[in-house]
């Protein structure tokens, strides 16, 4: 299971903006490669919605069935904010909903809003 822990507004190439949904993946337990100790962590990525933000609010506790999983990709930097260092990595962690494969779960492209999403929406804003 993964628990939608926040939201986030983000911009595409061309301007506009989006919700994403911040998800939380459950507990592992991994093996230190320096000190061959366990420590427990947990994995979380973000997902694009078709919610507005007062929508992806009201979504934050909801949990769903699936893993937050490691998906290889092209190398790219990322700093650390509290150590300030840099790392390439060749990975990102991607949502696998519960039965899927990781080849299944690779998106590409902007989501789209549907008549539906919007009727869903219009029903629960008006709650």
């Amino acid at each position: 299971m993964v628990t939608v822990i926040d939201y986030a507004e983000r911009q595409r190439k061309d301007g506009t903006t989006f919700v994403a949904l911040i998800l939380l993946g459950g507990l592992s337990l991994v093996q230190s490669q320096n000190t061959g100790n366990f420590y427990a962590t947990v994995k979380q990525c973000s997902i694009p919605s078709t919610f507005d933000e007062e929508t992806a609010k009201g979504r934050i506790g909801e949990r769903v069935p699936g893993n937050v999983v490691k998906k290889p990709c092209d190398p790219y930097e990322w700093t650390n904010k509290e150590s300030g260092k840099v790392l390439e990595l060749s990975h990102r962690w991607v949502y696998l909903p519960e039965g899927a494969t990781l080849e299944e779960a690779i998106f590409e492209g902007d989501p789209e809003v549907t008549l539906a999403d919007k009727k869903l929406r219009t029903l629960v804003l008006n709650k």
